[in-house]
This record gives C-alpha cells, structure tokens and sequence, in this order.
C-alpha cells in the first residue's frame, strides 16, 4: 500500500514539474518573439528615422542651393545692369549734351515738329511753344520773327528757367504737350540703346 502511494506521488510530482517545465518553456519562447518583434519594430522605425532626416536633409540641400543660385544669378544680373546703364548713359550724355547744345540742330527740330504736324498744310496752325530762359535771346527771337510765317503756324513763344535744354510744344488750347527736353532725350535713346548695348556687351 505504501508503495502504491509512493508511486502516486512521484508520479504526480514528475506531472507536475514536466507541466510547469513545459508552460515556462512557451513563456519564454513568447516573450522571445515578443522581443523580437520589438526590436525589429524598432529596427524598422530607425531605419525609416533615419531615411526621413536624409530626405529632410537633401530637400535643405536642394533648396540651400537654388537660393545660392538665385542670389548669384540676380548679383550678375545687377552688375550687368549698373554697367550697362553706366556706358549707356556716357554714351547718350555726352552725345545728347553737345547736340542740344546747337541751337541750329534744335531749331531744325522745331520746324520739322511743325512742318508734320498739318502736313496738308490746308490750316493755320496755333501752337504753344516752350523754351529755357537762356535761348530767349537765340530760338526765341527767331520763332518770334516773321521769318516763320513760311510754316503757316502762329507760334507763342514762352521761356521756362527750370528748362535747361530742348524744348516743349503743344496746341494754344492746352489740350496736350510734347516734351523734348534733354531729360527726355536722353530717357529714350537710354530705353533704346539699353536692349543694344546689354547684348553687345554680354551675348
């Protein structure tokens, strides 16, 4: 009888520790694939860290770099521009200074500007003519002598002082003014010449 017992015993026992050797065996194979798991969670999480701070990094690069390409590009193109517009004003100055400086090459202008302006010449013409004080004596002696009846236009002459060259003509009524003063002259032949020059020095 007690060895019955003894036996069941030992076989319970042996039951026992074979359940719990068992269940602590898939215990730790779960918490070995959990782990697992984890790390390779972690794995795939640093590796997507990383390739989002290289993406970041080559977008910074990229836009760092069109900046600079920019900022040289509108430097070049401001130098360009400051030396074009210096030859071109020296041009255009000392070109424009001496023939508005010619009181014929002026007057020659004048009565072309009035000549086209009733080519017809089927009327009369009443014009406002505006000239610099210094040429009172000069252009305006002349446009106010009967020598200009041959243009079949009556021409008032006034002198303006803030003029310093060229000239400015319209209609009596006031209705509208052509201004040929030098600031004028030389704002056009500038806007002219400008386009010219940028490709003679630059293309």
């Amino acid at each position: 009888m007690q060895n019955k017992l003894d036996e069941l015993t030992k076989k319970i026992y042996s039951e026992g520790v074979s359940k719990a050797n068992d269940d602590a065996k898939e215990i730790i194979n779960k918490a070995t694939k959990e782990a697992e798991g984890i790390i390779n969670n972690s794995k795939k999480e640093a590796t997507k860290i990383i390739e989002n701070a290289k993406k970041k990094s080559e977008e910074i690069k990229l836009n760092i770099e069109s900046e600079m390409k920019l900022s040289v590009n509108q430097t070049i193109s401001s130098i360009k521009q400051q030396i074009t517009n210096l030859i071109t004003l020296k041009a255009v100055e000392e070109t424009l200074d001496k023939d508005l400086k010619d009181k014929d090459f002026i007057k020659q202008i004048i009565i072309k500007i009035v000549e086209n302006w009733n080519p017809a010449g089927s009327e009369r013409l009443d014009l406002n003519l505006l000239l610099p004080e210094k040429d009172r004596d000069n252009l305006g002696k002349y446009f106010q002598s009967k020598e200009i009846d041959i243009l079949k236009a009556s021409i008032n002459v006034a002198f303006d002082k803030n003029i310093d060259n060229g000239f400015k003509i319209g209609p009596k009524d006031n209705s509208f003014v052509l201004s040929f003063t030098d600031e004028d002259f030389k704002n056009f032949f500038k806007a002219y010449l400008r386009p010219r020059t940028t490709q003679l020095l630059f293309k």
